[in-house]
């Protein structure tokens, strides 16, 4: 089968969705199918930008080899014009939908802004209602689809990883693995503001670049003037590889994004190495695949609830590490695997 992948691409920028794009096509590979990427250049501002792309893409059309199959994964992707269109959903423009008059929206809330809000609410119900096939990567994306479009997902996805295998148990050592992109919404600067109230000799190591320069300097000043440079570890970039090293010597794993889509590739990282996860209460898709107490611990979004959690772990390493092992059940639990989803948007 000809099958193109249809998603967006933000300059400079990659994280979990270009990830999930490049792991889709090497999966479609391998089983013999002919795949091709079509990234749409993306950016989100200023804001009458995002109607000149959701224009781009509605413009656009995948003509050369016929491909048999197009599968789009987020916003504005999926309101390409294709027949056998089928939707993974990762993301809709989340800024106008539940984060919308939040600090988050990056927007302010006017007449002009809500024109755009409708105008993208209204394009999505239309294209995603019109899919051959729509999934989600978690409940809450269906949720949220559900509530604001009217629109019932055919299931949920769960996105599997890449190289599974580079992920393995090993003796822990004192030190908490908190590997993403350095942003706010990831909320590195919590956990390096919850190392002031901690008392106990782990570090935090911190493995990721930095979307904005200033956000990168805004972390490191905090680790400077709490004299944490003993405390709190930056990797940088780092490659798979490595980050699979860290991950299976670390106590635990650390993720805190805000009222994310999905449960986040570190979550899932984390159980294939055998490491519970500490995360926040308002983090959104790492709360469906993280139980209280049986595969991590989630506590309130505050600095000295992580700290308290990060102590207990700390004290407790008989307990953390059994954690750990739980979690390792839990993608196979939840048929978190690739012969799942490729049967799924192939069918």
């Amino acid at each position: 089968m000809k099958i193109s992948i249809v998603n967006v691409q933000a300059p400079f920028i990659r994280g979990g969705a270009e990830y999930l794009a490049d792991s889709l096509a090497t999966k479609l590979l391998e089983r013999g199918h002919r795949v091709a990427i079509v990234k749409i250049p993306f950016k989100w501002y200023p804001e009458e930008a995002l109607l000149d792309h959701m224009l781009a893409c509605r413009l656009l059309r995948i003509r050369s080899g016929d491909p048999d199959l197009v599968i789009a994964l987020k916003f504005p992707a999926y309101l390409i014009p294709f027949k056998n269109r089928k939707v993974w959903l990762l993301h809709q423009f989340r800024q106008v939908y539940e984060l919308w008059g939040t600090p988050w929206a990056g927007m302010p809330d006017d007449p002009r802004t809500r024109r755009i809000r409708d105008m993208i609410r209204n394009a999505d119900t239309a294209a995603l209602g019109s899919a051959k096939k729509l999934y989600t990567n978690s409940k809450m994306v269906a949720d949220r689809l559900k509530r604001f479009n009217g629109i019932d997902a055919d299931g949920i996805l769960y996105p599997p990883l890449d190289r599974a295998e580079l992920f393995h148990k090993a003796e822990a050592k004192p030190y908490f693995f908190y590997p993403s992109r350095l942003n706010t919404v990831k909320r590195q600067h919590v956990a390096i503001e919850a190392m002031r109230f901690v008392k106990s000799p782990f570090q935090l190591v911190l493995a990721g670049k930095a979307d904005s320069d200033e956000y990168g300097e805004q972390l490191r000043a905090l680790v400077e003037t709490h004299g944490l440079a003993d405390r709190v570890r930056f990797l940088g970039w780092i490659s798979e590889e490595e980050k699979a090293r860290w991950m299976s010597e670390c106590l635990a794993a650390v993720y805190l994004p805000y009222d994310e889509d999905s449960y986040g590739y570190v979550t899932l990282e984390a159980f294939l190495s055998h490491k519970c996860v500490l995360t926040f209460s308002d983090s959104g898709g790492t709360n469906e695949l993280i139980a209280h107490e049986r595969n991590g611990l989630i506590v309130e979004p505050t600095p000295e609830a992580l700290a308290e959690a990060m102590e207990r772990a700390y004290a407790n390493p008989a307990r953390t590490l059994e954690m750990g092992d739980e979690a390792a059940k839990t993608p196979a639990e939840l048929g978190i695997d690739w012969q799942h989803i490729l049967d799924t948007l192939t069918a």
